[in-house]
């Protein structure tokens, strides 16, 4: 499905600028540096609907080599994990309505874009994107190895928070994008914050309906990238025992 820019009404328009100033505004000393830098390097703005082909791909090119490939929307495992293994982040084109502002079923593009595109601009943190999505395509057959890698891609780049000097920080997608687990997953004394341990994400279980009850603690993003032969090793040795 290609995004066919001039099919976004003036109401689209109006939903994009409400979602993306009601989440912009509390993102200051929530959100992680990286993030915020993206947001910049990327050229999102209030007042326009990102348009992948003629700016936003050609600004994520000059960053770090990426790109943005429309999808329709859910797309099989071995779709993904091989978008990303060649650099291209799945995004769907079509923006929830002024009903659906706080929860959707599924992501649509404000979740897809504000929530990941800015941590493209990240060169760290998209290696480690295409390393796990090949990792994932060698394990592709198995459900097992799959369920594994999922878990572990939901805890970073979903929902991960990162250690930024003595301040906690966000930079999974799945909080960026939502206005109440912005605060939840830093302010509130309900869920666990874990230090990042690989073996430990691929075994946890992640919930899809409400708040996370954990979430995972990276110190920088080289740590991420450097945890990709852990990732490799660990998975190999848990799809044996």
């Amino acid at each position: 499905m290609m995004q066919t820019y001039t099919n976004y009404t003036p109401d689209d328009q109006a939903v994009w600028r409400l979602l993306f100033e009601r989440q912009i505004a509390q993102l200051p000393g929530k959100a992680s540096q990286a993030y915020l830098n993206g947001i910049s390097a990327t050229g999102f703005r209030a007042d326009r609907i990102p348009d992948f082909e003629r700016d936003l791909n050609l600004r994520l090119q000059n960053l770090t080599g990426w790109r943005v490939q429309d999808v329709e929307g859910l797309i099989p495992n071995r779709d993904f994990f091989e978008l990303m293994a060649n650099r291209n982040f799945p995004a769907t084109t079509w923006l929830r309505r002024h009903d659906q502002l706080d929860y959707l079923p599924e992501p649509d593009m404000f979740h897809d874009t504000f929530g990941h595109v800015p941590m493209l601009s990240n060169q760290a943190f998209c290696d480690f994107l295409a390393s796990l999505s090949q990792i994932a395509l060698h394990h592709i057959d198995s459900e097992e190895a799959i369920a594994m890698i999922s878990r572990l891609y939901w805890y970073t780049v979903e929902f991960g928070l990162i250690q930024e000097g003595d301040q906690l920080r966000i930079y999974g997608g799945g909080i960026l994008s939502s206005v109440g687990e912005t605060t939840y997953s830093l302010l509130s004394d309900k869920p666990k914050r874990i230090p990042y341990d690989v073996e430990t994400l691929l075994k946890t279980p992640y919930i899809i309906d409400h708040f996370q009850e954990q979430y995972f603690v990276i110190e920088s993003f080289d740590q991420l990238y450097q945890s990709v032969q852990q990732i490799e090793t660990t998975l190999e040795g848990l799809l044996v025992s």
